[in-house]
């Protein structure tokens, strides 16, 4: 019973930490239909995420930004050894953003972000082939970043401030591959954590060597979430007077979000024609392992290594200034996954990526603009698996293939004046 457990607390381990590697790549509208492009681009208080440095270029004394976003996913599994597949009945992601920047002076501006880059979700249907490795995860995160942004001289600028995170993440999972109680329900472990919060920091600069081209540099700070008196919950669990197991306990975890540094610039051309390119690095060997502390002695601490490697994103954007009314867009870009061979786990699943935009800005009066944008996102179909079960101290790894998709509509306002 007890290796069983320890078993559970192993692939829980993974579970809780594994959505955060997952990024969702929908800070604005504008952005995201240049390939979300933005960070030497100074066309709205969107700048706030991609670089509060060029917030003091926008012509306008205030500039706000609003929009959401509506997330279409699924994945599909199967094991042509076993006959085992699945398709994923994920709901309907909505991450949102909100901007707000006041230029105070010719060389200061001021402003505010708050956006959600985390808020994925996976479901498959219960005791599916991997239920021993997750049902359901839901990943939320809240980023609040208040920002300033100085102009050296009408070439150079500064911006940065902190940013400020608040979350949450439930899963679920069996507790293995056959264990259940005496009338057959399977056992299975849900573990809660609510209002972790922590903080970080950005620091961003842009250059303007001509009237035509931009630089522009951005870097986030490592922030870590940790985890405390999160909330585990064990149901259907069989029990041994010599081994008793809780039907509750607290557990603390440290979350690392990596750092991450994009670089990029802009070039008009043609009068009406605007080309961009980003260039980000994520820092993902930061996330070595996660080690789970439970404060119940019944039920052992798990240390799980996860080793992910450092990875690219590659961003292309074009804008075309089609009317006074329309602005159009269109971009591309290509994701390189952290996740390292023997360690592709079906509570996030993702692979190499490239992702398709498009998107245009329509100018309503003077001051309000309607920003849409369409992303599909096309990840590499893979034959993977994950090594790091183990039953009665054998590794038992579970792969197959998988397939995975998602369209993303998204619907913003922008108000200037």
């Amino acid at each position: 019973m007890k290796k069983m457990l320890l078993l559970a607390v192993v692939s829980l381990a993974t579970a809780v930490m594994y959505a955060g590697g997952y990024r969702v790549s929908l800070q604005g509208q504008k952005s995201l239909a240049m390939g979300h492009t933005g960070v030497a681009v100074v066309n709205s208080s969107e700048l706030v995420f991609f670089n509060p440095a060029g917030l003091v270029y926008l012509e306008n004394k205030l500039n706000v930004s609003a929009g959401v976003s509506g997330v279409f996913s699924n994945v599909s599994y199967q094991n042509e050894a076993t006959g085992a597949s699945a398709i994923t009945d994920s709901p309907v992601g909505t991450p949102l953003y909100f901007y707000a920047s006041y230029k105070a002076t010719d060389w200061l501006a001021l402003g505010v972000g708050v956006y959600t880059p985390y808020g994925s979700s996976v479901e498959y249907a219960d005791d599916w082939a991997g239920s021993h490795l997750v049902n359901n995860i839901d990943l939320k995160a809240i980023y609040i970043q208040p920002t300033v942004s100085l102009k050296i001289n009408d070439k150079f600028s500064v911006g940065g401030g902190p940013i400020f995170v608040t979350g949450s993440v439930n899963f679920n999972r069996n507790l293995n591959r056959t264990l259940s109680d005496i009338d057959g329900n399977r056992s299975e472990v849900t573990v809660e954590a609510k209002g972790v919060n922590a903080t970080g920091w950005t620091a961003s600069a842009m250059f303007n060597p001509t009237d035509k081209l931009r630089i522009g540099a951005t870097y986030r700070s490592e922030i870590i979430m940790e985890a405390r008196d999160g909330d585990a919950t064990f149901e259907n669990v069989p029990n041994s007077p010599l081994t008793p197991f809780p039907a509750t306990t607290t557990f603390h975890a440290d979350l690392p979000l990596p750092a991450e540094m994009t670089v990029g610039l802009s070039y008009e051309f043609c009068d009406k024609w605007l080309f961009a390119f980003d260039l980000n690095r994520t820092f993902w060997d930061v996330y070595e392992s996660l080690d789970i502390d439970f404060a119940s002695e019944s039920v052992p601490d798990s240390k799980n290594a996860r080793n992910y490697k450092n990875s690219s994103i590659y961003r292309f954007g074009l804008q075309y200034e089609a009317t006074k009314m329309f602005t159009l867009r269109g971009g591309y870009y290509f994701d390189e996954s952290p996740v390292q061979a023997g360690r592709f786990a079906p509570e996030t699943p993702r692979n190499d990526s490239s992702n398709f935009t498009a998107g245009l800005t329509v100018n309503v009066g003077k001051n309000l603009q309607i920003d849409a944008s369409f992303l599909y996102s096309y990840f590499k179909e893979v034959e993977a698996s994950y090594d790091a079960y183990y039953e009665n101290g054998n590794a038992v790894p579970f792969g197959g293939r998988y397939k995975t998709n998602a369209f993303v509509p998204g619907l913003g306002l922008t108000y200037r004046m």
